[in-house]
């Protein structure tokens, strides 16, 4: 299924697109898209039987905001350093174990909603990544084949970066990561039956029109059941709960001076294949 929430923002109705592209609307049948709703297997069985039965109120999408696709979000975990092209970029070490670093959950924001560019920023970047969402408690997972059975879906995230404030100005990398509306997820929350190989989806970027990232999940250093299983060692991962599991290379800060960093007026595009696209123009903070 392709789960969504569309609406003004914090007013958002869960929603869901058919096999045939029509939005339909699922807010008679629950009343959120959330960890609670991805826990249940009876209200995601009731989501199910009301898609096949095509009775679902049509909705029109024209005009209508796309926003996060899950609500509700308990903690987004980060992984750094996580593709072999990126690290080469950045002249970087493959990492012995992955990086964690994490995102508040109030950096996400809706597919195509506004990207801020932080006051003072010269260094904010764009990374394509794919999100993983966790559907049932993950607590010393064992296997990396036990991992997935945690997993209730895949989404396209938007990693936005001001590399100043990441790795300049001291500290842990929190200050870059943090910023408002830098984490655009969506537009749609892909359940893991849908999703054949986390490995083999493509991922994709540009920036005004012109194609940055062209990567593929194939050249994670950690692959999406690890990065779950290792996490799990550390902390508790819980429904609604997010992984951003970290960006192929083109980002800006591994091309040559100048670094063609983000600013106003730019427009940035991402999609991963069979996951959807997002859309968003910068704007001053």
């Amino acid at each position: 299924m392709k789960l969504l929430r569309v609406g003004t923002a914090g007013a958002e109705k869960p929603a869901l697109l058919d096999a045939e592209g029509v939005l339909r609307d699922l807010s008679g049948v629950v009343p959120d898209i959330d960890g609670a709703l991805l826990a249940d297997a009876a209200a995601l069985q009731r989501v199910r039987a009301a898609a096949e039965t095509g009775e679902l109120p049509a909705l029109d999408a024209t005009g209508l905001r796309v926003g996060p696709p899950l609500g509700r979000i308990g903690k987004v975990v980060c992984i750094g350093l996580n593709y072999h092209d990126h690290a080469r970029e950045t002249g970087a070490e493959p990492p012995a174990e992955p990086v964690i670093f994490f995102k508040a959950a109030d950096t996400v924001i809706g597919p195509n909603d506004t990207v801020l560019v932080p006051r003072g920023s010269e260094k904010t970047d764009w990374e394509v990544e794919l999100a993983v969402v966790i559907g049932r408690t993950a607590r010393y997972v064992e296997s990396a084949e036990e991992a997935l059975t945690h997993v209730a879906g895949y989404a396209v995230a938007h990693d936005v970066s001001e590399r100043e404030f990441q790795i300049e100005r001291g500290g842990t990398w929190d200050k870059g990561k943090n910023c408002e509306t830098f984490n655009p997820l969506g537009p749609w929350l892909v359940t893991a039956d849908e999703v054949a190989d986390p490995q083999d989806l493509s991922l994709k970027l540009w920036v005004n029109g012109e194609l940055k990232q062209n990567g593929t999940t194939a050249e994670q250093i950690f692959p999406v059941a690890e990065v779950v299983r290792y996490v799990s060692q550390f902390m508790t991962l819980y429904p609604g709960d997010v992984i951003n599991t970290g960006t192929p290379a083109g980002v800006a800060m591994g091309q040559p001076e100048p670094k063609p960093y983000l600013r106003a007026g730019d427009v940035v595009e991402l999609e991963i294949s069979g996951l959807g696209r997002q859309r968003q123009e910068l704007k001053d903070a």
